[in-house]
C-alpha cells in the first residue's frame, strides 16, 4: 500500500524526468544504471514523492498497441525505494493529433479517457496522485489557448473515470501557470468538485530579495479563491518552484527571468522556499524542480535547474535540501 494512501504524505518532493528516454531530450535516461543513480540520490536526500510523466505516447505509440514495459520498471524501482509517485497524464499522442503534435490540437477525450483509465487500472495499487495534464493555462502545453474550458470538460470526465477504478485516489489539476487568473479560470469553468488538491507552480528569481514574500502572497491569494468556492479545506499543493544553479564561469544563456542564479543563490533559494512555504499549514507537498540538471534541452539556464549535475554530482542544492528534509520539524507523524 502507498504511503499517499495511508496519509502519510512526506512534503518534500521533485519534478524529474526519469520518463525521458529520447532524442529530442537528448536520451536523459538511457538505462536503468542511470534510473538507479539519480532514485538513490533521491532517497539520500529525503525525497519522498517524485512527480513524474506517464506519456500517452510512450504507452501508445500507435492506436491500440500499449506498451507499458517502461512505466512497470519505474514503479517498481521508486516502490523499492518506498518513494511516492504523483503520475502526470499528459500530453497528445501523436497519432490523435493531425499535424502529429505532442500539445496541439488538444486532446479526443474519448481516445484520452482510455489511456488514462489503462494506466490508473495498471498501477493503482502503487500510485496514489495523479494529476491531469501540465500547466493547461500555458499556450506551449494546451493549444489553442480557451480559457481552461476545454481543459475543465476533460478534467470532469476524468475525475468520475478515475474515481470508479480507484475510489481513494487522489486527482491534483494540472499545475497552473498562469498564476490567479488560472485559478479563477478553474473555478469559473465548473471544476470545483473535480479535483481533490489545488495544484499550482510558482516561480520567483531568488536574485529578487522580495521573492519569498511573493510566492507566500500567491498562496495566500490561492487560498482565498478556493475558499470563496466552498474548497477552503482542499490542500494546495506546488508541484513545481525552482530556478537555475550555474557553476561560477560557466557560460549559459539566461533564463526566463533573466540573469541566471549561481549554484550558490540557487541553494539559499531551497533553504528559503522549504523553511517558509511549509509553514502554511494549506500547503501540502512542494516539488522542486528539477532533481537533476538536463542536457541542453532548453539551451538555457533552464536546463540548470537540478539539485545535481547532469554528471549525478551534488550541487550546493542537494545539501540545502537534505538539510531541510532530515529537520525535526520536518519529520512526518
Amino acid at each position: 500500500m502507498a504511503r499517499a494512501e495511508e496519509g502519510k504524505i512526506n512534503p518534500f518532493g521533485v519534478l524529474e524526468f526519469l520518463s525521458w528516454n529520447h532524442s529530442w531530450n537528448n536520451f536523459q535516461y538511457p538505462d536503468e544504471g542511470s534510473l538507479k543513480k539519480s532514485i538513490a540520490l533521491m532517497k539520500e536526500a529525503g525525497i519522498g514523492f517524485v512527480r513524474v510523466d506517464f506519456s500517452w505516447q510512450d504507452i501508445e505509440p500507435s492506436q491500440g498497441k500499449l506498451d507499458y514495459s517502461k512505466y512497470d520498471d519505474l514503479v517498481a524501482l521508486l516502490s523499492q525505494n518506498k518513494i511516492d509517485i504523483l503520475g502526470i497524464l499528459d500530453y497528445s499522442a501523436d497519432w490523435d493529433s493531425p499535424k502529429g503534435a505532442w500539445n496541439y490540437p488538444n486532446p479526443d477525450n474519448t481516445f484520452f479517457l482510455k489511456y488514462a483509465r489503462g494506466v490508473v487500472q495498471r498501477y493503482k495499487d502503487k500510485i496514489k496522485c495523479w494529476e491531469l495534464w501540465n500547466e493547461p493555462d500555458s499556450q506551449t502545453y494546451w493549444n489553442p489557448q480557451d480559457g481552461l474550458k476545454g481543459y475543465v470538460d476533460l478534467l470532469k470526465e476524468v475525475y468520475v473515470e478515475l474515481k470508479k477504478i480507484d475510489p481513494f485516489c487522489r486527482i491534483l489539476n494540472g499545475g497552473l501557470a498562469s498564476g490567479l487568473p488560472g485559478v479563477n479560470h478553474l473555478y469559473d469553468n465548473g471544476a470545483q468538485g473535480y479535483f481533490d488538491i489545488m495544484n499550482i507552480h510558482i516561480f520567483e528569481t531568488p536574485l529578487d530579495s522580495q521573492a519569498i514574500k511573493r510566492a507566500q502572497a500567491f498562496v495566500r491569494l490561492t487560498k482565498k479563491v478556493m475558499a470563496r468556492n466552498n474548497d477552503a479545506d482542499k490542500k494546495i499543493w506546488i508541484t513545481e518552484i525552482g530556478c537555475p544553479g550555474v557553476k561560477k564561469g560557466k557560460k549559459v544563456k539566461n533564463w526566463w527571468m533573466g540573469k541566471n542564479p549561481s549554484e550558490k543563490d540557487q541553494a539559499r533559494w531551497v533553504k528559503e522556499v522549504y523553511s517558509n512555504l511549509l509553514k502554511d499549514k494549506s500547503v501540502g507537498t512542494v516539488f522542486w524542480a528539477f532533481f537533476r540538471d538536463t542536457n541542453q534541452h532548453w539551451e538555457n539556464g533552464v536546463d540548470h535547474f537540478g539539485l545535481i549535475r547532469n554528471d549525478f554530482s551534488k550541487k550546493p542544492a542537494f545539501i540545502a535540501y537534505k538539510e531541510n528534509a532530515f529537520k525535526p520539524s520536518s519529520s512526518l507523524p
